[in-house]
């Protein structure tokens, strides 16, 4: 009996111990539990860095941008005028050649031996003709003999204007001056007649043709100013606008427009493909932004604006510091007791206290600057907004921009709305990289 009595105690010892681990398990985890939580949810994340900008109404010069090709002022593919078995090349590829010079020389021999027989043909009939005249003059010569006699000299001098022209066809000359291009025919080659043999172009004044939508039609003009670019953003060549077609294509509804640019550096090339802005009238109070700024998604655009956090918001006020008590509690009467138990000596006025400490701490450190006051807390407000027209690395804002406001421009793809940032404009991303470090 005694025995079954240790053994039901050892048991209900064994099962109160095994409660007591079990229960101090599940109370440990969810302490532990609660406390993770609490923790993660007062936890608040670093401040990103990030640039801004200050928004200010900036000059606005709208443009229409499009894309044209490159083609010389004059420029012609030269061509043979009949046959014959190439001579002489008297140029070479990029040679710059005046009007009038001889570009190519086919083999002409059989046309010069042509010409001088005309040519002494002819001269036999001028004489014939000067005889017939002098006979008609002297009374003994009759009217039909001086006319068979013009009629003979004029065939014969016609004779030798036909064989001249064939001969100069022989020639190929230069139309106007120019850059010859790379010869397409070698010596001694038989060429027929409308054979290409060489481009010649006018490099000094170039051609833009490019086209614009029909809606903005109304907004061009004759001599209206014209940018162009070979690429990567920049614009250094400026034109004007000569011509601008009348009629609209009823396929693409775009109209042809065309314009001039001096080509005094020679890097504009017929046939290239360039950028094209035409200059509108400036507009004044635009608000625009860096392009980096702005941020599209599926429910619009958006930027991030920087403004100073709420107390709610930011970190917590500090706590006033306590002035020292008057006197204490526990000592009413010894705080309050005059200084009538001091010596006359020790007594300084109180004035004279206040005059001396800052000069003491200023003696004690002069060298110590006074101490910034703590810049408040920054924080972030998604803003949707309405973008506009587009130039030159700047997009405009027509709605939810408002002068004054700091932008963020760089580090906004892990912000979100109401998050601390902290505010770093050493790097300036709308501007390259070695400029910033040439300035730096």
């Amino acid at each position: 009996m005694f025995k079954r009595t240790i053994q039901t105690l050892v048991i209900a010892l064994v099962l109160v111990l095994l409660a007591a681990i079990c229960g101090g398990l599940v109370w440990f985890n969810f302490f532990r539990d609660n406390a993770i939580k609490e923790y993660f949810a007062n936890m608040k994340p670093p401040a990103a860095t990030v640039s801004t900008t200050v928004v200010k109404p900036i000059s606005w010069t709208p443009g229409i941008e499009a894309i044209g090709t490159v083609s010389a002022m004059r420029g012609v593919d030269l061509t043979v005028e009949t046959t014959g078995i190439v001579k002489e090349i008297l140029f070479h590829a990029n040679q710059k050649v005046a009007q009038g010079d001889t570009l190519l020389q086919l083999d002409d021999a059989v046309e010069r031996a042509d010409l001088e027989a005309t040519k002494a043909q002819a001269a036999s009939d001028q004489t014939a003709l000067a005889r017939a005249i002098e006979l008609q003059r002297r009374g003994v010569g009759t009217d039909a003999t001086l006319d068979t006699a013009q009629a003979a000299a004029s065939a014969s001098a016609s004779q030798v204007n036909k064989l001249q022209a064939v001969l100069d066809q022989k020639q190929l000359t230069a139309p106007f001056n120019g850059t010859a291009g790379i010869p397409k025919i070698d010596l001694g080659q038989y060429l027929a007649p409308g054979t290409a043999v060489v481009t010649l172009q006018d490099l000094d004044t170039m051609r833009v043709d490019f086209s614009v939508p029909e809606q903005q039609l109304p907004l061009l003009k004759i001599d209206q100013v014209v940018r162009l670019g070979i690429g990567g953003g920049d614009l250094p060549y400026t034109g004007k606008i000569r011509g601008i077609d009348p009629k609209i294509d009823p396929a693409s509804r775009l109209v042809s427009v065309r314009a001039e640019v001096a080509n005094t550096e020679g890097k504009l090339t017929p046939g290239q493909f360039v950028q094209v802005r035409v200059e509108l009238p400036e507009e004044n109070n635009v608000l625009a932004l860096p392009q980096t700024a702005l941020t599209s998604s599926l429910y619009g655009d958006f930027i991030y604006v920087v403004h100073a956090a709420k107390p709610a918001e930011g970190a917590p006020a500090a706590k006033p510091e306590e002035k020292p008590a008057a006197a204490s509690a526990d000592k009413p009467a010894d705080a309050a007791k005059p200084a009538a138990d001091a010596k006359p000596a020790d007594v300084k006025p109180a004035a004279e206290d206040a005059a001396a400490k800052p000069a003491d701490k200023a003696a004690a450190d002069p060298a110590k600057p006074a101490a910034e006051p703590e810049k408040p807390a920054l924080v972030l407000a998604q803003v949707f907004v309405k973008p506009g027209r587009r130039n030159a690395g700047l997009v405009e804002i027509t709605e939810g921009l408002n002068d004054g406001d700091e932008v963020v421009t760089a580090g906004q793809n892990r912000l979100y709305n109401g998050m601390s940032v902290a505010v770093d404009n050493t790097i300036d991303p709308t501007k390259p990289a070695n400029k910033q470090a040439a300035q730096q």
